[in-house]
């Protein structure tokens, strides 16, 4: 059994669809599918936008309706297979006060509306196509969180309720939305930005699946984004371990959380193009490919918009609890963060999430004093083995200077299957070409 994951672009207008619809066939006449779907592209925003306007008094969701109903007329298929979720869509949006902030729990049921569209406009497509397709909201099938709006956890007993709930018609495929899950109490919930991927991999899990496969708009992984780099090229295997630190450090191929569960039950991640769907892709598994001891690494990878926040204070010489402490403060806040170094009076440690600082920097200066650097970047080097690999420094530190890159932090240890260095937002694109050239195409 696989699941198969179609991404927004994948889903976003009709030649892309059929497409879809052509790989799902294929898998199918192989076994048993599960198909895990985005919202079509761009959607998400436009109900988001619609939500955030809904705050100024001005309740109207009809874009995104007509640009649902624009793809079920391309299939001469009836709007009455959305109108439920339709009607349910404005009823949430006139809901919404006017002048209070948007919460976000708010956020997440008219969010949610992206894919409970898709779920059902693919699945009746696909039908129509000859592929007996039924569609499912996560949530019916097992997918239960917590709380935490924006960033939903499924719940420990979610796997068994996924297992026991969702039914795989045998000569058809079900469809399940990706993104969205529900509370225990029945609260719309969302997985984060990129959802769909993390979904796809709880779903394989928990059906243990023989293959988690993600589509997208691209040839897999790659050496470093092709925006960027004209030169980079697919990457035929990864270790499950440098598919989690390029997705961690930026790659977008890859939501963060997706090999979590996939490592949980050894399940292979393949990420392929709907648009080259002959192509091999990237497979990424436990061993991944065997590491050349001279060239470890994988890829060049870069997040950009960190901040970076130093705390400084003459009670953490010699003193112990002191980390705990500072920790302990982004634990409660709920901040996860990337990178740190220490020295004798200080911690400098690199965030992603600005908007969550706030609350937490009034408890921080109460345990030293903290700056607060905006606009920085950081650039990973990512292979298995690169931390200990050696000259590899040398040849990061030598490019960068020769390309005027000042960095201003750095990580690396041994064992460690990445280095990641704090670099200024207008240098990080300078320093991905420079190291892409140094550590790859001199090899070529």
């Amino acid at each position: 059994m696989r699941v198969v994951k179609f991404g927004g672009t994948s889903v976003g207008d009709p030649t892309r669809i059929v497409n879809a619809c052509d790989i799902i066939a294929a898998k199918r006449a192989k076994g048993p599918v599960v198909v895990v779907v985005s919202a079509a592209s761009k959607v998400t925003d436009m109900l988001l936008k619609a939500a955030d306007a809904a705050t100024r008094g001005v309740a109207d969701v009809e874009p995104v309706v007509a640009r649902v109903r624009g793809i079920l007329d391309a299939f001469s298929l009836p709007h009455s297979l959305i109108e439920p979720e339709v009607i349910a869509l404005r009823e949430a949006v006139a809901a919404i006060p006017r002048g209070a902030p948007l919460t976000p729990e708010r956020s997440d049921l008219v969010a949610s509306f992206g894919e409970r569209f898709s779920v059902r406009t693919i699945a009746a497509i696909a039908s129509a196509r000859g592929i007996k397709a039924e569609p499912y909201d996560a949530y019916d099938v097992g997918m239960i969180t917590d709380d935490h709006f924006g960033a939903a956890e499924p719940l420990t007993e979610s796997a068994e309720r996924m297992r026991d709930a969702l039914s795989i018609p045998r000569e058809g495929v079900a469809v399940v939305t990706g993104f969205i899950g529900k509370t225990a109490d029945g609260r719309v919930t969302t997985l984060g930005r990129g959802g769909s991927d993390y979904s796809a991999a709880l779903f394989g899990a928990a059906l243990r699946a023989d293959e988690i496969e993600i589509w997208t708009d691209v040839d897999g992984v790659m050496t470093s984004d092709p925006r960027v780099v004209a030169t980079a090229k697919t990457i035929a295997v990864l270790s499950f371990t440098e598919a989690a630190e390029l997705a961690y450090f930026g790659a977008k191929v890859l939501h963060p959380k997706t090999i979590h569960p996939a490592v949980r039950e050894n399940i292979p991640v393949r990420v392929l193009n709907t648009f080259n769907p002959d192509g091999e892709g990237t497979v990424i598994t436990e061993a991944g490919a065997p590491v050349e001891p001279e060239h470890p690494a994988r890829a060049i990878a870069s997040k950009k918009s960190i901040t970076v926040v130093q705390v400084v204070s003459s009670r953490m010489l010699l003193a112990h609890g002191f980390l705990a402490k500072l920790f302990e403060v982004f634990a409660r806040h709920r901040i996860a963060v990337d990178m740190v170094a220490t020295s004798e009076v200080s911690v400098t440690l690199t965030v992603d999430r600005d908007e969550a600082l706030g609350p937490a920097l009034s408890e921080l200066r109460r345990i030293g004093d903290v700056q607060v650097i905006r606009g920085r970047s950081l650039v990973a080097v990512v292979g298995l083995g690169v931390g200990d690999a050696l000259g590899i420094a040398g040849r990061v530190f030598s490019a960068l200077a020769r390309a005027k890159v000042n960095i201003e932090l750095i990580s690396a240890g041994s064992g460690r299957a990445n280095m990641s260095m704090v670099v200024s937002d207008a240098d990080a694109d300078k320093a991905v070409r420079a190291l892409h050239h140094a550590i790859f195409d001199e090899r070529a």
